[in-house]
């Protein structure tokens, strides 16, 4: 008890940044070196299968209505598997693109002309089966809620270099939203001030912004300059820090009613630009929503996460493998590579990093329903990152041969996670908050960087 309490006044981390509380989105360096000053998040909400996009299985394809070999599917746990079930072949059609040649089915043709651009990181693992705590262990490290985002980390530990922006902001698509909803964009037990904020990709990026008719600029700030006073008495009297986090979001929604509206507004976007990406002016789509964030970072922005649906291909009504399948790759396949094609363009891939994947894979074996489809499959599945110090051009990572394991280059999610930390200047072991009577981070207990995939 002794020790634990000598340790409290310094913390266990060497990375705790110095937060001024009146300014906690101030720009911060990080302690070490650092390839990224931005993060974009591409979260395929459901779980895109590799073996129609990524993984080209010949020998899939060949035992395809067989049972599994009972050797791979000892002790393993599925969702909805009943263990009747047999391997399923894909009927997608492959080649390989690129020097580094990548395997890209036919459902993703503009990821072709990013094939040389990224790192793909074929032998990614997680832990949890479930979409909402598996979604909630991509983000936060943990698989129940309660833990800071990642987004939360980084603009913790690195504050924002926008001050009329929020420096964490979700944008969400697809036909609803993300299971675990907010928990996945939460502060957690770091001041609020760190939480993402969702934004709505048309019109208004949050509701009632705007100012009510007859309300003026000069008595609005008047307005706020009370209430601020109001706010300061209390923080005096009662020392809540969440009184100065209530403070800091009426001044940010104040320098937002002129900087969201610009945000939104592609009226300054070239008609190259629109098509590159298949965004519509005015609409709201994937497609819009990878513009945007291009415009985020480009403003400041430190992390910006979208959330697409419904990746999640059981076989069904509305999941199926065939057309279901066919629209969420559309939905979503030009505006992705756009991003990097755009951002590489403008000499913003250089210090930006692009993240792609969902929370985990699908199953080799077919899942019967209403339609065929596959289950949920943590032991294997494929992500791809792009810019900010990875290699371009390199598959890290191969799964056997039926596709079910990782045979060579294992990426854990706290390993993804501790890599992502490393670009953005932090040891993921050191970038800590003290809560509870412990240090927590990120990565919990685990992880390491990913060296093999950095420049």
């Amino acid at each position: 008890m002794a020790l634990n309490q000598l340790l409290a006044g310094d913390g266990l981390g060497k990375h705790v940044p110095r937060i001024d509380p009146s300014q906690p989105m101030a720009g911060r360096r990080p302690p070490l070196a650092a390839r990224a000053k931005n993060v974009i998040f591409l979260f395929m909400a459901g779980a895109p299968s590799q073996l129609e996009l990524f993984e080209h299985k010949p020998k899939l394809n060949e035992l395809s209505g067989k049972t599994p070999p009972e050797s791979l599917m000892k002790g393993k746990r599925f969702a909805f598997l009943k263990g009747n079930e047999t391997l399923l072949g894909s009927t997608r059609k492959f080649a390989r693109h690129g020097r580094c040649g990548m395997d890209i089915s036919e459902m993703f043709p503009h990821h072709r002309k990013i094939v040389d651009e990224v790192t793909w990181l074929r032998g990614m693992t997680t832990d949890v089966f479930n979409h909402g705590p598996a979604k909630l262990f991509m983000n936060t490290g943990f698989a129940a809620p309660g833990r800071p985002s990642m987004g939360a980390w980084a603009t913790y530990g690195l504050g924002s270099e926008s001050r009329s922006l929020p420096g964490f902001v979700v944008l969400q698509s697809g036909p609803r939203g993300p299971r675990a909803g907010n928990s996945l964009w939460s502060s957690g037990f770091l001041p609020t001030s760190f939480q993402g904020v969702p934004f709505r990709g048309k019109g208004d990026p949050i509701l009632h912004l705007r100012s009510p008719k007859g309300f003026t600029r000069e008595r609005e700030r008047r307005f706020y300059d009370a209430v601020g006073a109001l706010n300061r008495e209390r923080l005096d009297q009662v020392g809540d820090p969440e009184v100065l986090t209530r403070l800091n979001a009426y001044e940010m929604a104040f320098r937002m009613q002129t900087s969201a509206p610009e945000l939104m507004d592609l009226g300054g976007e070239s008609e190259r630009t629109m098509a590159l990406y298949g965004a519509q002016r005015g609409g709201a789509s994937f497609a819009n929503n990878c513009l945007l964030a291009r415009r985020l970072v480009e403003r400041g922005c430190r992390f910006v996460q979208l959330y697409h649906t419904n990746w999640d291909s059981h076989g069904g009504p509305g999941e199926n493998l065939n057309k279901d399948f066919e629209k969420v790759c559309k939905d979503v396949d030009q505006a992705s590579a756009a991003l990097v094609l755009d951002l590489k363009q403008r000499g913003m891939l250089d210090d930006t990093l692009v993240v792609w994947g969902g929370e985990f894979g699908r199953t080799p074996m077919g899942e019967v329903r209403a339609t065929i489809g596959r289950d949920h499959h943590i032991d294997a599945f494929t992500m791809w990152v792009a810019g900010a110090g990875v290699k371009r051009g390199y598959i890290h990572g191969a799964t056997d041969e039926l596709g079910f394991g990782v045979v060579d280059g294992e990426v854990h999610v706290h390993d993804l996670q501790a890599t992502i930390l490393h670009l953005l200047g932090f040891d993921h072991e050191q970038l800590t908050y003290r809560f509870q009577g412990r240090e927590f981070r990120l990565t919990d207990v685990h992880g390491r960087v990913v060296s093999e995939i950095l420049g």
